[in-house]
């Protein structure tokens, strides 16, 4: 549907999330929300202009990391603040425009698409709600929208209206064109309001066509408790989408999944999972509370309670409770636990033993090491990088190796043990 064009309304301050940050970039499933808009916005649209006003320079330089194709709008806000003043001055090269809100990152593109319809001159999304309490009434006669009337202003017959106003509209550019300078801040704000173009249309017999959408999708966020019930539902749309694809989750309501992160396979989820940035998993068991992010994991095993950190690459590897990797590859290795394993490339069939350290970190660089095939690892060892371990060697529990480590050796660093009898006497006296 390339012949529409998408206004964003990203402006506002948004004081009632009681933030710096501006409320469009504050984040649900790992991404902010502005990017959700944007995002359903370009699978029906080649021509999308967001507008800015409060720290437009800062979400315009965020949303330039995802996208590269987007106009921006500085909004005259001293001039014509309010939603209709955000509208003016904006430049769409299609027949056809669709406002939608930057802080509604639930919309779906196939729900939006219901209301382009290309003999209407005015459609507008609608609520059908049990109860519109606190909502503006919106007064639909024979298939049409007739009046918009605050709560405020309603009269006892309006207050059982249930219809109410989902806040996106599509119109005809030429009715824009020719109603927008008609607008007033003749109120108590002195903004000028989008609304106000919906009572030019009905003063101009011109048929508005009320488009019910779904009330979930539609959930403008407005406050930290909106974000959070906004990202409640964001990810049970996440969780749905891997469990109807064959993924096995443990309590999924536990269980936290950002938007990039992708799972094939019989892969497995236990409860308190956490998986974060683009992370890819293939037929893999993440157990009980271990965190996933930024990583690659194919046919292996995770945790409980154990850290895979950003650039790792896990392929049939098992890795126990209270281990961390960090930028490493791992191929056919056994890590069981207790084990911090960074900057590292390790080969099959090796085994790392309990409170086994890379020591990657010299205070100013970090060193990389390289690990053979079929390496045996003691407990309680330290692998001081940059350092390579070459395939079939032993490195005894306790040690600290400093040096390059060659196919068939034992290493060990350990001191010759002594008993010295009656020391303890002697240190702490007979008493």
């Amino acid at each position: 549907m390339s012949d529409i064009s998408v206004i964003i309304l990203a402006a506002g301050q948004g004081t009632r999330m009681k933030s710096k940050t501006p409320k469009v970039l504050h984040k649900i499933s790992g991404k902010e929300m502005l990017y959700y808009a944007i995002n359903e916005a370009k699978k029906l649209s080649d021509d999308i202009t967001v507008v800015l006003y409060h720290k437009a320079d800062l979400i315009k330089q965020t949303m330039n990391q995802y996208f590269d194709d987007i106009n921006y709008h500085t909004q005259d806000h001293i001039n014509f603040p309010g939603t209709g003043g955000a509208v003016m001055g904006i430049n769409y090269k299609h027949k056809k425009v669709l406002v939608l809100n930057g802080d509604m990152p639930l919309m779906e593109a196939s729900e939006l698409k219901q209301l382009v319809i290309k003999n209407k001159k005015l459609t507008m999304s609608i609520l059908a709600l049990k109860s519109a309490d606190g909502y503006g009434r919106v007064v639909i006669k024979d298939e049409s929208v007739i009046k918009i009337v605050e709560q405020k202003d309603c009269n006892v017959k309006e207050l059982e209206i249930t219809t109410a106003n989902a806040g996106i509209y599509c119109f005809d550019s030429d009715f824009l064109n020719e109603n927008l300078p008609k607008l007033s801040n003749d109120n108590n704000q002195k903004e000028y309001y989008i609304t106000d173009l919906i009572e030019i249309a009905i003063i101009q017999n011109i048929d508005i066509e009320p488009v019910i959408v779904n009330e979930e999708n539609f959930k403008g966020v407005n406050s930290k408790l909106d974000l959070a019930n906004a990202q409640t539902l964001h990810q049970n749309r996440i969780k749905e989408k891997f469990l109807k694809n064959g993924v096995i989750m443990r309590l999924p309501d536990t269980i936290y999944i950002e938007d990039d992160v992708e799972i094939s396979g019989e892969s497995i989820l236990e409860n308190g999972v956490t998986l974060l940035g683009n992370t890819k998993i293939t037929d893999s068991h993440i157990k009980t509370n271990s965190i996933v992010e930024d990583s690659i994991l194919e046919n292996s095993s995770i945790g409980p309670m154990a850290r895979i950190r950003p650039q790792s690459n896990l392929k049939d590897t098992h890795i126990g409770n209270f281990v961390e990797v960090k930028k490493s590859s791992l191929d056919g290795v056994k890590a069981g636990h207790l084990a911090y394993l960074g900057d590292s490339q390790i080969d099959t069939g090796t085994n790392i033993g309990a409170g086994t350290i890379t020591c990657n970190y010299d205070g100013k660089n970090k060193h990389k090491t390289i690990i053979g095939k079929n390496v045996f690892i003691g407990s309680d060892t330290q692998l001081v990088a940059p350092i390579t371990l070459e395939d079939n060697c032993m490195i005894g529990a306790g040690s600290t190796v400093t040096k390059n480590v060659k196919s068939g050796e034992l290493v060990t660093t350990r001191v010759k043990p002594r008993s010295i009898s009656g020391f303890f006497y002697k240190f702490f006296g007979e008493k």
